[in-house]
């Protein structure tokens, strides 16, 4: 379905009445740009818009079946830039991925989002709100969308370092707690946030290390990526966008490798534990042996047995139990055992 379409120009917002024509004479256009927003479309609606603007079909059905990585190509004049938007759950501390696909041009934007990603709406308000901002065109808009993910990225970034630490210090507590599955849940989600996030860094260099210098790859008149003082304040933009993914990514790998650690350690934390458990078992059980030896003994009935007649051998017997556990409670608590 169409989310918002508009049109742009000077920084200022264009109604848009009637879309096939639009998009006949998007890239007949003198000045401004086109901006059409697309949630979960139908191969049919998709391939309409495709045909109008003249996007390649590999874009296109890449931009269908969804599930890509994220990642920035290049089709003549337009650029396909595919990201992954995530969501995070606290009441249950889990990660949601959803997919934001751009083609951005010299005369038009489409994103296109599929999944519950969260709408691009915010943007483009903010983008409305800063004209100066909007007058840059399509780069603009391609900027406004990596920030506001990349935002979103280092949000999750902080959840994701609370669960870690609480994780951490729960594990090490000396409460008992069976903490396997929710430690490989965390990995997993933090796994998820990886997937999303690491690939994008190499396209996102690869965008500011583009031709001539440029950052987009020879792209001409993509949101004054050209040299001039608008192009190297975008590159700045796009630096900046970039320090807080690898930053990102730099987190999330040390998560990843912490809970693996923090796993091991519960491991080996539930082992010491079984040992200690078999050992203080082991302990009782031979503290109850030998009044059960002794006990055995004089059970047997025999007719001729020592101390069967003497009238306080009963007592005597049951001190001597007593006695040999006392003493061998004290061992095994001397030896830690108990």
């Amino acid at each position: 379905m169409i989310v918002d379409v508009a049109t742009y120009a000077d920084g200022r917002r264009g109604e848009v009445q009637d879309l096939s024509g639009a998009l006949q004479h998007c890239r007949g256009q003198v000045e401004g740009f086109l901006w059409l927003g697309l949630e979960n479309p139908g191969e049919d609606e998709l391939a309409r818009v495709a045909e109008a603007l003249g996007l390649h079909p590999l874009a296109v059905e890449d931009a269908v079946e969804g599930h890509q990585r994220p990642k920035v190509e290049r089709y003549g004049d337009t650029l396909f830039v595919v990201l992954k938007a995530l969501s995070y759950f606290d009441e249950r501390s889990a990660v949601e991925t959803a997919e934001v696909m751009l083609f951005v041009d010299d005369r038009f934007v489409v994103s296109v989002r599929r999944g519950r990603s969260r709408s691009l709406a915010a943007v483009r308000e903010a983008l409305q709100a800063d004209p100066e901002r909007l007058r840059r065109g399509p780069h603009a808009v391609l900027h406004a969308v990596l920030e506001r993910l990349v935002d979103e990225y280092e949000a999750i970034d902080l959840e994701l370092e609370r669960d870690v630490a609480q994780m951490e210090e729960q594990v090490f507590s000396p409460e008992r707690s069976s903490d396997a599955e929710r430690i490989y849940n965390l990995k997993r989600e933090v796994l998820e946030v990886r997937r999303a996030v690491a690939p994008l860094v190499t396209p996102m260099k690869q965008l500011l290390a583009g031709g001539g210098g440029t950052g987009l790859d020879g792209v001409e008149g993509l949101g004054g990526v050209d040299g001039t003082d608008g192009g190297e304040q975008a590159l700045l933009e796009l630096r900046d966008v970039l320090d807080g993914l690898v930053r990102t990514v730099e987190h999330v790998e040390g998560y990843d490798r912490l809970l693996t650690d923090v796993l091991n350690a519960h491991l080996a934390q539930v082992s010491v534990r079984q040992n200690d458990d078999m050992r203080k078992i082991s302990a009782v059980a031979a503290m109850f042996a030998v009044p059960t030896l002794v006990a055995g003994v004089y059970g047997m009935n025999f007719e001729h047995m020592p101390e069967l007649d003497w009238r306080w051998g009963y007592p005597t017997c049951l001190l001597l139990m007593l006695g040999i556990c006392l003493g061998m409670y004290r061992a095994f608590k001397r030896s830690g055992w108990l």
